[in-house]
């Protein structure tokens, strides 16, 4: 390189190759891949700080919260290379992402590299060439409030993860994890279950009848009865109760009255005509963005999110971390061009339209996700371009960007009441109502979708009916009665989260930031707390133990207007308004108006484990959360203990009391004796255990002198049965002793290799069944092989290449570069299964998944998992003894002034060692 380049940084290699297109000749643009550098693990740090002030969290608490961060194994070459580059270089461009994040890892990368050049930092919200050259234009400082603001969540996460988690390991189970915003978002999951769980449904019936004017049929609903209120499900509480004064129907009133208005004579009561009018929605932020694509293209957060920056990176759209529905001037003028040259000059009001956000603590002052440019390109212009959800996610956005600006949807809406004779209840009225468009507006471009509704049934009926024609009536026209219906309901409970409708709820909570929500829903359901069934998130049992135990001993930090307060004055710190060191003293130490995170952790007292992972079900019911699973327990007419088992696909609102006896008294799986075996005489059982069903040789029963059993022995000297598992195809019903004494009989010799003269075994194994040969392997298609393979087609099996090197040449599917590493990613089929790379990052699809079915986006999510788990750890060997070497000092924090956050511990971490427990994890918002 020559002398005179400037070195430009960015997070990742598919936005700086984008951006290079733009920048021209004397730059050179390389990528950070992310963050260099983070907290390390507390068991990583060098040995002299473990027992010191930093041994607890990797944070000095006690010296003004300085962190100790370390560049990650897999960071180290990305470094030497930005490095190298920056010794050629003589000025260095900072141009990560404009948010807090950005601002992060921007600060890490210089501290890291310690340039001697000029530095500035470049920012922009879209990646197109007029956006990039404004962006050399005005070139800032680094933005150390915004850093600052940064740094605190960081270190808040690490306190309170590692402070609360411990407290979930010794009370519920290990391996569990609390977060800042995690926990808060589990317990809107927790506490909807309960609700479906306490609700009582009620019934009651409606008629819906069919009127005809001048031929024309109409469909209306009856709505008063004698002057009263018809209820409908909405005039039910969740306890089952009418609310307010309302006449209820059962079916016996509805068929009475259906009957006597069948003969009855109708006649319209009144005609009621009024202007409708609707506006578009605000362009979209990152939050609406997440729900809009999550109802209508059925795309999950961490997919949106994930497209999202894709199509940022690529120049299509503008940056999609933001608060801000506005639009900047250029934005508007091209979306009503769009408009315009779409629709007609008629589609766009004479002012333009401006929008404004309602979240109280928005963050960065970023534009709306909208199309980049000064003039939008149509879906049209980019088909081609782009992977199947990156085409359909851009023009979901380029439809609502359009439509923002164009004129409301303008129309008259009728509301047409038909009234009976009198009928023994007095006199029925029916209303019928009906919408006529006259002026579409930006329905032409665009309609938001809804979250579904617990009273579907009757707003899918109203909808219809709204947009049904109406005749042309006036009060007194009689009517004829073509046709009554009589229906039954019953109302629901509240709909279960979806991810869309739980990141609404999370933004009007104002609990973490948007740009986290898909990270956060994801870490909650691999943590076992909430399963996705269909588009609902589920909370499993664990969830309710862990947010009892919450609740009832660390209320503050599972409280959404408390997790709303952390996150405001996060905003503060950003604005330079708080000082963070004090702000993260308080918050951990405490203060005279509120106890700290760390006293309120060290004065829990005794948890009863037993309380908190006990529910009640029904009187003399329990549902114990145990280490192993959920499972029921109560006591019979005798006083006696009885348990059952949970089954997996019971959801916990489908746990009433009559499902918990039904539960009990199902007859428990009974071991069932296949016959004997025929050397050793013993009993062949199949039994049912924790890990499936499985065949078992019985050991026999010693008895002592009096006869009666004794005891058996426990502990390693104890003798052990001969088991094996069955395949996956059989069942425990069926089985048969000639087919058990097989599975016993495993590993099945196949023969000896008559060119090496080594045996060859057939046997199941934890990734599938394989034949053996020595050390050498070759993986079988089906389980049913290990007894039928013969030794001629064993042999056939080893002459060919090992498995996964026989498939690496040809890649099952191919996709686009990977957003993080640039380079191509490939569906391939190994020794282990089949999995996703892209040349630097293997990652497995989990067993279950169709290799068919995988999405560009499920791959890079999964390498992505796979990046964030890191490489697996390999055992520490000892090495021989040697003299030890000089202690060096640690490297000195920077001055009192400056929180020493900003200064790079020199020292190396010391080789990790495994350990049993599983370090919490943080939040990211």
């Amino acid at each position: 390189m020559s002398m005179g380049k400037k070195l430009v940084i960015v997070e990742s290699p598919a936005k700086g190759k984008t951006i290079e297109r733009y920048l021209g000749e004397g730059y050179q643009v390389l990528a950070s891949v992310g963050h260099i550098r983070d907290l390390v693990s507390p068991r990583d740090l060098p040995a002299d700080l473990k027992k010191g002030s930093y041994g607890k969290f990797a944070v000095d608490v006690d010296n003004g919260f300085a962190p100790y961060y370390v560049v990650s194994d897999e960071k180290k070459k990305t470094v030497a290379e930005l490095k190298k580059a920056l010794k050629d270089a003589d000025e260095l461009i900072l141009a990560t992402d404009e948010d807090r994040e950005g601002e992060a890892i921007a600060w890490h990368l210089l501290e890291v590299l310690k340039p001697k050049v000029p530095v500035r930092r470049m920012v922009f919200h879209e990646i197109t060439e007029d956006a990039i050259q404004q962006a050399k234009d005005s070139m800032r400082e680094l933005n150390m409030p915004l850093v600052d603001a940064q740094e605190t969540r960081r270190i808040l996460d690490r306190l309170y993860g590692y402070e609360v988690s411990p407290v979930l390991w010794r009370k519920v189970r290990q391996g569990l994890s609390a977060g800042r915003v995690q926990s808060p978002t589990a317990r809107l999951i927790v506490d909807r279950e309960r609700e479906r769980m306490a609700f009582v449904s009620a019934g009651y019936w409606s008629l819906a009848a069919q009127f005809e004017a001048d031929g024309t049929r109409f469909g209306a609903r009856l709505v008063r009865l004698d002057g009263a209120r018809v209820a409908t499900g909405s005039d039910f509480d969740d306890r089952g109760q009418i609310k307010g004064v309302r006449t209820v129907l059962d079916e016996e009133a509805a068929e009475t009255l259906a009957t006597e208005l069948e003969r009855s004579a109708f006649a319209v009561a009144g005609v009621e005509s009024k202007p409708y009018r609707r506006r578009p929605s605000a362009p979209f932020t990152t939050s609406t963005l997440q729900q809009e694509a999550g109802r209508k293209l059925k795309l999950s957060a961490k997919q949106t999110m994930s497209v999202a920056q894709s199509l940022y990176e690529q120049g299509y759209i503008t940056y999609m971390r933001t608060d801000s529905p506005s639009l900047s001037s250029q934005a508007i003028t091209a979306a009503r061009a769009q408009a315009t040259s779409l629709y007609g000059a008629g589609s766009i009001p004479a002012a333009a339209r401006h929008y404004a956000g309602k979240s109280k603590s928005a963050q960065e002052a970023h534009e709306a996700i909208r199309p980049s440019g000064e003039r939008f390109r149509t879906p049209s212009d980019v088909k081609g371009s782009l992977t199947p959800n990156e085409q359909r996610l851009y023009e979901l956005i380029w439809k609502r960007t359009v439509a923002s600006q164009m004129i409301d949807a303008t129309g008259q809406t009728a509301t047409i009441t038909i009234a009976s004779d009198k009928t023994s209840r007095g006199i029925a009225e029916f209303t019928a109502s009906g919408t006529v468009i006259t002026e579409p507006g930006f329905l032409q471009a665009y309609e938001e979708s809804t979250d579904a509704s617990r009273y579907a049934d009757e707003a899918s009926s109203d909808a219809a009916a709204g947009d049904a024609r109406l005749p042309e009536v006036k009060q007194g026209d009689p009517l004829g009665l073509a046709e009554l219906e009589r229906k039954d309901h019953a109302t629901t409970p509240p709909p279960r989260y979806t991810e869309a409708s739980l990141v609404k709820a999370l933004e009007e909570l104002e609990i973490g930031r948007p740009s986290t929500y898909a990270s956060i829903i994801d870490t909650i359901v691999r943590r076992g707390f909430v399963t996705q069934r269909g588009g609902a998130l589920v909370p499993n049992w664990i969830a309710f133990s862990t947010i009892k135990l919450l609740e009832d001993n660390l209320g503050d930090y599972v409280d959404y207007d408390f997790t709303a307060e952390m996150l405001a004055d996060l905003d503060r710190i950003a604005d330079g308004e708080l000082d963070r060191q004090e702000w993260l003293q308080r918050f951990y130490f405490g203060s005279e108006a509120r106890p700290g995170l760390q006293s309120t952790v060290a004065n829990l007292g005794d948890i009863d484990a037993r309380a908190v992972n006990s529910i009640p079900v029904a009187e003399g019911v329990t549902l114990r959360v145990g280490q192993y699973g959920p499972y029921l327990e109560g006591t019979d007419a005798d006083g006696e203990t009885k348990r059952a088992n949970i089954p997996e696909d019971l959801t916990p609102d489908q746990l009433t009391p009559e499902k918990a006896q039904e539960l009990f008294a199902a007859e428990p799986v009974q071991d069932r004796v296949l016959g004997q075996h025929p050397e050793t005489g013993l009993d062949v059982v199949v039994k049912n255990g924790r890990f499936g069903p499985y065949i078992e040789e019985a050991l026999p029963v010693e008895l002592d002198d009096e006869g009666k059993p004794v005891p058996p022995k426990k502990g390693k000297a104890a003798p052990k049965p001969r088991r094996a598992s069955l395949f996956k195809a059989m069942e425990p019903e069926s089985v048969d002793l000639e087919t058990a004494l097989k599975l016993l009989g495993l590993p099945r010799v196949v023969g000896v290799d008559p060119e090496s003269g080594v045996e060859i075994t057939a046997r199941p194994g934890r990734y599938g069944p394989f034949l053996s040969k020595g050390e050498d392997t070759r993986s079988l298609d089906e389980e049913d092989q290990i007894f039928s393979i013969t030794l001629e087609q064993a042999v056939e099996k080893f002459a060919q290449p090992k498995y996964g090197a026989r498939k690496a040449a040809t890649a099952l599917k191919e996709f686009d570069a990977d957003p993080v590493s640039g380079k191509p990613v490939k569906v391939r089929d190994g020794r282990f299964g089949p999995y996703v790379t892209d040349g630097e990052t293997n990652a497995t699809i989990p067993r279950g998944e169709d290799v068919e079915g995988i999405t560009f986006e499920r791959a890079i999510e999964l390498l992505q998992l796979k990046r964030e788990k890191g490489p697996a750890k390999k055992p520490v060997r000892k090495a021989a003894a040697k003299k030890p070497a000089a202690k060096k000092p640690a490297a000195k924090t920077a001055a009192a002034k400056k929180p020493a956050a900003k200064t790079t511990a020199a020292k190396k971490p010391a080789a990790k060692k495994p350990t049993a427990k599983p370090a919490p994890t943080s939040d990211a918002s």
